[in-house]
């Protein structure tokens, strides 16, 4: 026996909302969070614009007193936020330090450079000044990556497996398929799954190095992130959370609880750096295989692809993953379904990209739309295939099936399949 796995909880803290309704509103409207930052500019970065979250330093104190602060940086920050609000929004019980341990649920939330910010600006200048002693008691827990699943089991009491992976841009996607392998085969009745990442120039220095950010936007943030667009230019660093509620359906009816969506099937895979993948592309038939044994999972056919939430990053990448999702699911250019990059508002979130648009792609089976697309107007070329395809301008969506998908560097590829809920 499989067991049904739904959503019964959503928590996101993005650039551009907090919480479901003021994301889904976001969406909506396309309203960008993408800003200019500061710090990026007098580090000398290339790209000085950067996706992240607003009003976190008064937000979080409402979440955490100043000692629990003291030992957070921001991917825990995040990630903490996200899964105190998923589990409200599942209406499960508040939770003390008094409460019993919950065998039932556990957490997957990835990261994929989370603590680099703690490590940059605490950790190694004060090694470098022979200052170790003053490093303090809670150093570790604060760099070593599982902090961000570690955290939030303490603070909900989570008695199942918690922990956390890592496979770069797809980590998100990845914490999500493996939750609900994990809930269809009765190891646990809930898992709390996405990814978290900080807002740290030491996090995102790496990338402008390698010139992949964009660097010609910098006076203008919001058209900074141009997925699919022929000027597209490199993508634009993001940080936040995003998680959902996964539960075994049986669970989520017992305790009458909201049904957001419900997961049909997923795949993670490596192109093995073979056939043109390499540590920084993907392998095409890593990333055909990986969408074709999603809907195999599913019990799904091509036909029922009502619409894809895509990686796209606006990059040279985005021509060759639209052409890799018309061969794994065998249409033509003109059968493409709808697609949209949620990049285009937020900016590429890296181990939180996957949680945040999958909280996204939910969000839009759930009030039934699709949303624009920012910054895509002049298509690139090689795209004009599919032009009626693009979403540009959010539009209804009546349909039941979403496919999201995430590539990572590494070769690494993710898929998951959502369906509308409907009783």
């Amino acid at each position: 026996m499989e067991n049904r796995v739904v959503i019964t909880g959503l928590g996101v803290i993005a650039p551009n909302g907090h919480g479901p309704d003021e994301f889904a509103r976001a969406l909506q409207e396309a309203k960008s969070g993408i800003r200019f930052i500061q710090k990026l500019a007098e580090a000398k970065f290339g790209c000085q614009v950067a996706g992240v979250p607003q009003n976190v330093d008064e937000l979080k104190g409402k979440y955490f007193c100043a000692g629990d602060l003291l030992a957070m940086n921001d991917s825990m920050i995040y990630a903490a936020i996200a899964g105190i609000d998923c589990w409200s929004d599942a209406g499960l019980a508040t939770v003390s330090d008094q409460s019993d341990v919950d065998w039932d649920t556990g957490a997957i939330i990835g990261t994929g450079i989370g603590g680099m910010d703690t490590i940059g600006e605490k950790l190694i200048p004060k090694v470098d000044q022979g200052r170790v002693k003053r490093l303090g008691s809670t150093m570790v827990e604060q760099v070593m990556c599982s902090s961000v699943s570690a955290k939030l089991g303490g603070i909900l009491g989570l008695g199942g497996q918690v922990t956390t992976n890592s496979s770069a841009c797809t980590t998100g996607t990845e914490a999500i398929v493996n939750a609900f392998f994990h809930i269809q085969s009765g190891r646990a009745k809930r898992m709390l799954a996405g990814g978290s990442e900080g807002s740290s120039h030491y996090i995102w220095s790496g990338f402008d190095g390698m010139k992949v950010l964009n660097t010609k936007s910098n006076d203008i943030p919001e058209k900074a992130s141009r997925p699919m667009s022929q000027s597209a230019s490199g993508f634009v660093p993001g940080s936040g959370a995003g998680l959902l509620m996964l539960e075994d359906l049986e669970s989520a009816k017992k305790r009458g609880a909201r049904i957001y969506a419900e997961i049909l099937g997923g795949h993670v895979n490596c192109g093995g750096h073979r056939g043109g993948g390499s540590m920084t592309a993907p392998n095409p038939q890593g990333v055909v295989r990986c969408i074709r044994e999603a809907m195999y999972t599913a019990k799904i056919k091509s036909n029922e692809v009502d619409a894809i939430n895509g990686h796209l990053t606006a990059t040279f990448a985005d021509p060759l993953e639209v052409k890799n999702w018309i061969r794994a699911l065998e249409i033509t250019p003109e059968q493409m379904p709808p697609i949209n990059s949620t990049k285009s508002l937020i900016g590429h979130g890296l181990g939180a990209a996957g949680g945040m648009e999958s909280v996204a792609t939910v969000l839009q089976l759930y009030h039934g739309f699709v949303h624009g697309s920012a910054n895509c107007e002049d298509l690139h070329p090689e795209l004009e295939m599919i032009n009626s395809s693009v979403v540009q301008q959010t539009r209804s969506f009546f349909g039941d099936i979403i496919m999201k998908s995430s590539f990572g560097f590494g070769d690494v590829n993710g898929c998951l399949i959502f369906k509308k809920w409907r009783k």
